[in-house]
């Protein structure tokens, strides 16, 4: 009912029908989510980054070696990184939250923009070339602690999540997954990362279609719960929580790039219906991302070759909405200028 009214207020905003395109469609989804088309707010929107080490990075998969991972997470506690200077404009408050970064525990245990949030479940998942990612136990906490997640921030007043991350590794994992969930070859869904060269890619390739050849009949019957234990990670895990918790709790979840799409689609698989509560931000540039958009029949607005990460794309998205909501909300409808009103054909 919530969507019907909405779609009947874009109707009448004094514009030609349908022409935000996907920003339409994704605030009469968002209208859905909340239950209500009137009088819709996003002034208070949270990026939860869930950071985490990758035992796979051990096979010479990634540029740079796993002790960045922890060195951009304090970063982001002093406001140093690129998501946090966007953040500062789109007025997002970003809260890193460590999953399984290979360190002591540094954190705390409550939301703190300056802090990091402590919901560790292990120092690292596990090298998917040669075992598991995680436990079943493991990954179940990780999981939970992303659902009590989006909780916490609703009660905390937020009105739109967005789920972003940090792990060095994680677009093998995200790939990994990708093939296993889609059946997807190791060369249709695997790409650069972070810039790695034509041999680091070639590399990057074998591991996965080694893992893959490896675990073949796991992959066959296995649940996504399952493939995801076995070939994710922690931040990964999180993102699944994040995405499932904001179906929970009827608040939207914008998702960044690759990871945090592969997330969704763990999620979607767990807890089907999940899709409907996450709204997709920008096409990735890594290969894996249109298997991921095709899987959830989810429309990214922003095509733009973007690759950084860390939740970015999420708040790039965030002032596009804000931007459609003022039209949405605005009084200026074909009405009030007097003027006949658009009719909407080729649907």
């Amino acid at each position: 009912t919530a969507m019907e009214l909405a779609k009947k207020r874009w109707n009448s905003v004094a514009k030609p029908i349908g022409s935000l395109g996907i920003l339409e469609e994704d605030i009469i989804k968002i209208a859905g989510i909340r239950g209500n088309a009137s009088g819709m707010k996003l002034d208070r929107s949270a990026l939860a980054v869930m950071c985490a080490d990758h035992g796979v990075v051990a096979e010479g998969v990634s540029q740079t070696g796993k002790d960045v991972t922890r060195i951009v997470a304090e970063n982001f506690t002093k406001g140093e990184t690129s998501t946090s200077k966007m953040c500062r404009i789109s007025g997002t408050d970003l809260y890193p939250v460590d999953m399984g970064m290979d360190c002591e525990p540094t954190g705390q245990k409550e939301p703190d923009m300056h802090r990091i949030l402590d919901r560790k479940v292990a120092r690292g998942s596990g090298n998917i070339a040669r075992e598991p990612a995680m436990s079943r136990t493991g990954c179940l906490q990780a999981l939970l602690s992303g659902i009590y997640l989006a909780f916490r921030l609703k009660e905390m007043g937020y009105e739109i999540l967005a789920a972003g991350e940090m792990g060095i590794g994680n677009t093998t994992t995200s790939s990994m997954l990708v093939a296993a969930l889609t059946g997807r070859t190791a060369e249709e869904v695997t790409g650069r990362g972070a810039g790695l060269n034509d041999a680091g890619l070639l590399r990057k390739q074998q591991v996965i279609a080694q893992a893959l050849e490896k675990y073949e009949k796991e992959i066959r019957s296995a649940h996504a719960l399952s493939m995801l234990a076995a070939f994710g990670g922690l931040d990964i895990a999180g993102m699944a929580g994040v995405c499932i918790g904001g179906a929970l709790y009827h608040v939207p979840v914008v998702l960044d790039g690759l990871i945090s799409s592969v997330a969704a689609l763990v999620a979607e698989r767990i807890v089907p219906g999940v899709r409907e509560f996450v709204l997709p931000s920008h096409l990735s540039k890594e290969p894996a991302a249109k298997w991921i958009a095709e899987e959830l029949k989810l429309h990214p607005v922003i095509d733009a070759g973007l690759g950084l990460g860390e939740g970015t794309g999420a708040v790039m998205l965030f002032s596009l909405l804000d931007l459609a909501l003022a039209l949405y909300e605005d009084q200026t409808t074909f009405d009030t200028m007097e003027i006949a009103q658009y009719e909407r054909y080729g649907e």
